[in-house]
């Protein structure tokens, strides 16, 4: 998914540091190759060339102070958990240091065969995919829901949180269900036309059928799209625990509206609640 460079005094921070961490792992980077930015500035990946072959150097930061190990560990914990048959790039080497305040790590992979099935994780175009790509995601949930895991994606205590701020009351804020998911599943996170799942920082126990339910709340703004993920997807999202990780995920992305994230989803976020929830939302 590709982001705005950020603030130039990040920005120069950031490529100085993948810099150094293409020498330490010895790669290169290639000519006019681009740069991918995550949220914020937060990460930095490019192309690079190896001994090996072709790659990818993924470079995430965060303050000393402020690194989260769930987020900072995913792709490691994901590279030992996640069964080999779910089709994604696979980790090759990791290299950690500090600087200042600042705590780097990179994290070269693979290269995908593929690319994003879209730059943004706001779908705005059908990516037109092929029937054998929807069974290959279904395959791929399904793999990835029976992992075994204590790390978490989503957290109960900010569901009673904000499931009652942002849908109102009444509200059930406690899930039928639990399973394990990738956590940020979206179009940008998909490859395509063969299937690859990307970004595996934030996974681990959500509501059943949160994957499903972001993947379809993230392309609301391309009505078909959506309704052939609730198609694809019925057999998750048509059930209770489906309802519910749908309202959970809603909950999630009106919170990061409300902070000025992806504010073009608020009204399809809301609208689509309503219907879930038969009512009128309250302004928030």
């Amino acid at each position: 998914m590709t982001h705005p460079e950020p603030a130039p005094e990040t920005a120069t921070r950031m490529q100085t540091a993948h810099t150094r961490a293409r020498a330490a792992l010895d790669v290169h980077r290639e000519p006019d190759s681009p740069e991918t930015w995550g949220w914020r500035g937060r990460t930095l990946s490019q192309p690079v060339a190896t001994g090996d072959g072709p790659a990818w150097l993924r470079l995430a930061s965060a303050p000393n102070d402020q690194r989260v190990d769930t987020f900072w560990n995913g792709s490691i914990d994901a590279e030992d958990a996640i069964p080999v048959t779910v089709p994604r790039p696979r980790l090759r080497a990791v290299h950690d240091w500090q600087e200042g305040r600042w705590s780097y790590r990179a994290e070269l992979y693979d290269r995908a065969p593929v690319r994003a099935a879209s730059r943004s994780a706001v779908l705005s175009t059908n990516p037109n995919v092929c029937p054998h790509w929807w069974n290959d995601l279904r395959s791929t949930l399904d793999a990835i829901s029976t992992v075994r895991t204590s790390r978490l994606t989503a957290f109960q205590p900010f569901l009673d949180h904000a499931m009652p701020r942002y849908l109102g009351t009444p509200v059930d804020t406690r899930a039928p269900s639990w399973s394990t998911a990738h956590g940020d599943l979206h179009f940008a996170n998909l490859g395509a036309p063969a299937f690859h799942l990307f970004d595996w920082e934030g996974w681990g126990m959500a509501p059943a059928g949160y994957d499903a339910a972001m993947l379809h709340s993230y392309s609301l703004l391309v009505p078909m799209t959506a309704a052939r993920i609730r198609a694809e997807l019925a057999h998750v999202l048509d059930t209770p625990a489906g309802r519910f990780a749908e309202l959970a995920v809603i909950t999630e992305l009106l919170h990061g509206t409300a902070r000025g994230d992806n504010t073009e989803l608020r009204e399809p976020l809301r609208n689509r609640a309503q219907h879930l929830l038969g009512r009128t939302l309250t302004e928030t």
